[in-house]
Order: C-alpha cells, then structure tokens, then sequence
C-alpha cells in the first residue's frame, strides 16, 4: 500500500502534548503509596443516572439499505441528527466478525507489551500522534488514567509508518483492513444521514470529500488507589464529523452526559475511527 513517512499536516493542526507518565506501569508497580495528585479529579460525580440512556436508539445499518423495511431504522436515525445525539449501538453494519476480532486482539497484545516495545512508537515532540497521552499542554495539568495510541489512517497518504507498531507483527494488516472497513461503514451512514436531511448523498458525501480518517485505542487500566477518583478519559465532545466506537473486552465505562446529568452506557469502550 502506498504511504507517507511522515504523516499528513491536518493531524499535526489538532495539536501538542507534553510527555508525561505511563499510567500502565503506575498501575503495574505495586506502589502502596497514594497515586500521583495530577489523576485525582475532584469534579467526578457518582450520581449516575442509569436510566437516561434507554431512549438511546439501536440502528439496523442493514434495514437502511432496505426500502421495504428501512422507514424505522430512518426514524431513529433522524431522531439523533438534530442534536447530534448518540447511537447506542449499530448492527448489521456488514463489518466480518473476523475482522474487528483481530482488531481487538491486536490492540490488547500491543498494550500487554513491555512498555520498551510501545515507547517505539510513542508521540514525537509536538504531536498527539503516537503512543501517550492527549493534549497535555502544561505541568499542572490534571491528568487522565489512561494511556493511548493515536494514528491517521486514511487516506493511506496520511499515515505516518514511522509510528504504525510492528509488534504484534499483523498490527499494520490488520489495522489497514479494519480501516477499509470503517470507511465503508462511514459512507454508509453519511448516505443514510443526507437522505433524513432531504439530500442528495452524492452531494453530501462530496462534503466530506477531503476528510481522514484516525484511531485512538485507549487503555484504563486498574486503578490501585482512589479509583473512584480518578477518570480514564476527560468530559469531551468530539470535534469531528462522525465517530465510530469499538468495544475490545466486557470492561463497563463509558458514560454520556444529557441535559446536564451522567448517564451510564455500558457497552461502548475502546476503538475510535473519527472521519472529519
């Protein structure tokens, strides 16, 4: 496949981060003592209000394509799009078993490595691109309990190789493959989504024409201390077009703040593609 050494210019726009700690081996050590004061989050809430997420709708990406049965799956689709609200799960999205398997599989060898073998790939200096932590931009700054691994994906121009792991040895395989995959799923919705907007979706895929696509693999690993305390990825909302997430193993942990609450979600954690 056809590469570029040293990555695309849209990715290094989305901006720096400092060095800091691996949290993997902050956990790993064995430590008695009290975990650094930087992951303790003061604002973390634990009045979850789990029932907030059952009107959250599943889409059959299979029934869309189906004009016979596709007005419901239609329904909840435009149900979300004028607040740009989440999808609690997607199904039937014609991604092979087999494929997002190996996806998972490669992700949770990569971070079972020693941690040598992922500073291989870690972030260059002024880039969020690589092995480490996100937008860490100053010394006292509160700090996530995760580690993660980010990578531009497609167009395959913009991929940095320098920074695509080698161990496990079907890492870039397998993450190419996946990718192609989530391109076609993207294209998918984005269609479906332009004809609920009363739109051509050839005209509303041109507007995405120049978009990329990136991961971000995540890894929270057990908190020894305080784990009540600490938060593996910030409040955020994503500043791109469509985010597409993958659940490597049955941990529970992502959360969804509606109307100014926390609702549980527990079956979403891990893979990001994000198509801008």
């Amino acid at each position: 496949m056809e590469v570029a050494e040293n990555g695309g210019p849209k990715l290094k726009l989305l901006g720096r981060s400092l060095p800091v700690d691996n949290v993997q081996a902050l956990a790993a050590s064995g430590d008695p003592g009290e975990i650094p004061q930087r992951y303790i989050r003061p604002e973390v809430m634990s009045d979850v209000d789990s029932a907030g997420a059952d009107d959250i709708p599943i889409v059959d990406l299979g029934r869309l394509a189906d004009l016979v049965s596709s007005a419901g799956e239609a329904a909840k689709l435009k149900m979300v799009l004028p607040e740009l609200k989440l999808v609690h799960e997607l199904i039937n999205h014609g991604v092979a078993e087999e494929v997002m398997q190996s996806m998972k599989v490669d992700i949770e060898e990569f971070f079972q490595q020693p941690l040598e073998e992922k500073e291989a790939v870690a972030q260059p200096p002024g880039s969020i691109e690589g092995y480490g932590q996100a937008f860490v931009v100053s010394e006292d700054q509160k700090l996530d309990w995760g580690d993660m691994y980010f990578l531009g994906t497609r167009p395959v121009t913009f991929r940095n190789m320098g920074l695509w792991a080698t161990h496990p040895p079907t890492f870039r395989s397998t993450l190419d493959k996946y990718s192609q995959e989530l391109k076609k799923v993207t294209d998918r919705l984005l269609g479906a989504m332009a004809k609920n907007l009363g739109m051509q979706p050839e005209k509303f895929l041109d507007l995405f024409k120049n978009g990329v696509q990136s991961v971000r693999m995540n890894y929270y690993p057990p908190c020894p201390h305080h784990a009540d305390k600490v938060l593996g990825l910030s409040p955020h909302s994503d500043a791109v077009g469509l985010t597409l997430l993958l659940q490597v193993n049955q941990v529970q942990g992502l959360q969804i703040r509606r109307n100014g609450r926390d609702c549980n979600q527990t079956d979403r954690r891990g893979f990001h593609s994000q198509r801008r």
